[in-house]
């Protein structure tokens, strides 16, 4: 249960710190003003230094958990192919200009695999003795 909470609370924070730098992401910039929280704008420097990388290791370390736990590969696999588009993005893969788009799949990627665990929850292996 833990491990959902984790996950579920990863992937937000990283759309939060995502929606607060308009300048780096100018889609994420504009769905910020819309819904109204354009003041998150103020914050970019921390969100996008510190909290988006934090929130993209913790959920990255969740789901390789959760993977390791379950043992479902294909799930596994997108689960933490988000994650780590994210950190990709941030450090090694910044100066190119193709990163933004690497950047918004790896987050909607990762809100797509939430939803899906809440959708259609992977049940719990039974071992037989």
């Amino acid at each position: 249960m833990i491990n959902k909470i984790l996950d579920k609370v990863s992937s937000g924070g990283v759309w939060l710190a995502a929606l607060s730098c308009t300048g780096c992401f100018p889609a994420l910039g504009s769905l910020a003003s819309a819904l109204g929280l354009g003041f998150l704008s103020h914050f970019e420097g921390i969100a996008v230094n510190t909290l988006l990388p934090i929130f993209a290791t913790l959920a990255l370390l969740v789901n390789l958990y959760n993977w390791y736990k379950n043992q479902n590969h294909a799930r596994g696999i997108l689960g933490v192919i988000g994650p780590i588009a994210v950190l990709l993005t941030l450090y090694p893969l910044w100066q190119y200009e193709w990163s933004t788009y690497l950047f918004y799949v790896g987050i909607c990627l990762m809100i797509v695999m939430s939803v899906l665990d809440i959708v259609k929850p992977l049940k719990e292996q039974t071992y037989k003795v």
